[in-house]
């Protein structure tokens, strides 16, 4: 039973880790994710992830045009992941 929970938990990560890489490659290619309906569930999903990130390097980003918060996100949520697995094996 534990093993399906571990399994669920590094697939749930797995795939946010995932749409929030496509939303960077899509963000290069120009589309507006938020606007388009197909892109929509996208910016649903990781928007509320990345929005934290972006508001906290805003205070250090003034001037910038490359957006960082991608990055830290993806490690937060490696680092979640991490301990999560972690705290799962032991039980």
């Amino acid at each position: 039973m534990i093993n399906i929970i571990v399994q669920a938990v590094d697939g749930f990560f797995t795939v946010l880790s995932i749409l929030i890489f496509i939303r960077v490659i899509l963000s290069w290619v120009g589309i507006d994710y938020e606007k388009d309906k197909k892109f929509k569930f996208l910016f649903d999903t990781t928007e509320p992830i990345l929005e934290p990130f972006r508001k906290l390097l805003s205070k250090w980003q003034s001037g910038i045009m490359m957006d960082f918060s991608p990055i830290i996100a993806l490690f937060f949520l490696d680092i979640i992941r991490r301990i999560l697995m972690t705290l799962l094996s032991t039980i």
